[in-house]
């Protein structure tokens, strides 16, 4: 059977690995149709993820089908298409107790800490699937970029009538601009790429985009009446843009990071203290954020259109996946056609 592995960081190889086995109790085997290309994969490509061990088969962004089921799923059956939600957890710890699977202490993501989806078929448990009887598989692949963003948002408390700022243009901070504008907030998109602030601004209908300057604050004020944003999420990743967000905030404002970095994130204390400023930290998302995205793709709320603006063949995946850590080559977002 047919896989992609990431030996090290830079060096993918083509593989050949044993077929499934069958499913367990509890478990399905599923065939993979689409793996969508994330920051995480850029990252972890890169060298630059924290949590990515190697060799690995990449691929968390899933759309697939149902092949077989074993004894006692009730959930899915063999036919049915599904987004998959890729974070494996125990059940048993403090964080699964209290149900933030998110944040489990023994977690493992496909693709990232144990094999994803760039392979043909593969078993995990059938309740990390969710099925749609709409939905294309290439927007079944989009569900957990935008799970990304809708927890985000959700961890910011944002509401109707509040300034939002999202920082980063790519994936996951669109993702979050999806779900911001949902709320009924002004949503303000800062990124150092003029291309993906005009894409934000004509197919994504944000209200006021900023290209990264020595006077952003100044920029904020303007457009949030000297106010400063109620939230800022940043999606970047960049531990320089991370510091910096601290002084975006408006007085009782909300700070999320939802991108990574692995290096030290600082800032002046008053500049955080004076506006009583709340940190928060936004770690992959929930099984309701996936049943959400998939009702409001279905009915037509959240449009999946504009997203995708390169595909590549499974077969030619490792040639052209450089290409999209590359600014210049105008990725938005990638899927793999498997």
């Amino acid at each position: 059977m047919k896989a992609i592995l990431l030996k090290s960081p830079g060096h993918f190889e083509r593989i050949d690995i044993d077929e499934p086995a069958a499913p367990g109790p509890g478990e399905a085997v599923v065939r993979v149709h689409r793996v969508g290309i994330c920051g995480t994969d850029l990252s972890g490509y890169l060298g630059k993820m924290p949590f990515f061990s190697y060799p690995r088969i990449p691929g968390h962004e899933l759309g697939v089908e149902v092949v077989a089921v074993g004894s006692g799923v009730t959930n899915v059956k063999p036919g049915d298409r599904c987004a998959v939600e890729p974070y494996m957890n125990c059940g048993t710890c403090h964080a699964c107790k209290k149900g933030s699977t998110n944040c489990c202490a023994n977690l493992k993501v496909l693709g990232v800490m144990t094999d994803g989806g760039l392979r043909d078929r593969f078993v995990l448990p059938a309740r990390k699937l969710h099925v749609s009887t709409k939905l294309s598989f290439e927007q079944l692949a989009l569900v957990e970029t935008l799970a990304i963003g809708c927890h985000a948002v959700n961890r910011s408390a944002l509401t109707a009538g509040e300034n939002c700022l999202v920082i980063g243009a790519g994936p996951i901070g669109l993702s979050s601009i999806v779900f911001a504008k949902l709320t009924g907030a002004k949503v303000i998109v800062l990124d150092v790429n003029a291309q993906r602030l005009a894409f934000c601004k004509e197919k994504m209908g944000v209200d006021e985009t900023i290209v990264l300057n020595d006077k952003v604050v100044d920029d904020l004020r303007r457009v949030t009446d000297g106010a400063l944003p109620d939230v800022v999420i940043d999606a970047t990743g960049h531990n320089g843009s991370m510091s910096n967000a601290f002084g975006y905030i408006a007085p009782t404002g909300r700070l999320v990071y939802v991108g990574i970095t692995t290096k030290e994130v600082t800032f002046i204390h008053p500049i955080f203290h004076r506006p009583e400023g709340t940190l928060l930290c936004s770690r992959n998302a929930l099984p309701a954020d996936f049943t959400r995205i998939i009702g409001l793709i279905e009915t037509g709320k959240i449009d999946t259109t504009p997203w995708v603006t390169h595909r590549t063949k499974f077969e030619d995946m490792t040639e052209v996946f450089e290409s999209y850590t590359k600014p210049e080559t105008g990725v938005i977002k990638a899927v793999v056609e498997v």
